[in-house]
């Protein structure tokens, strides 16, 4: 499995190989779920949530999204599909 970093930034695939933005890697990479909802990473707050395997992460994001969009999320995979996130088993990744 590829680092918590290049998962939470992969931006495609080619092949076997996931492509991760490197710049925001660098910049964004070592924040916390809820650091990642405050500067505005969405995406990347649920990609985090989603590759640390924990309930209580998944709640937290679900909690802090609901809040600030207004809406009701209740699953996962409801999350899932809002932002285009799937835990795959990549080994690889090319970061630019």
């Amino acid at each position: 499995m590829i680092s918590r970093e290049d998962f939470i930034f992969a931006i495609g695939f080619d092949g076997a190989e996931a492509v991760v933005d490197g710049r925001a890697k660098r910049e964004f990479g070592k924040l916390s779920i809820r650091e990642l909802t405050e500067a505005g990473q969405w995406r990347a707050a649920f990609a985090a949530a989603l590759w640390s395997g924990k309930d209580e992460d998944i709640q937290e994001f679900r909690s802090l999204y609901n809040r600030a969009s207004g809406s009701d999320y209740k699953t996962v995979d409801e999350l899932k599909r809002l932002f285009g996130v799937q835990k795959e088993e990549i080994a690889k990744a090319l970061v630019l």
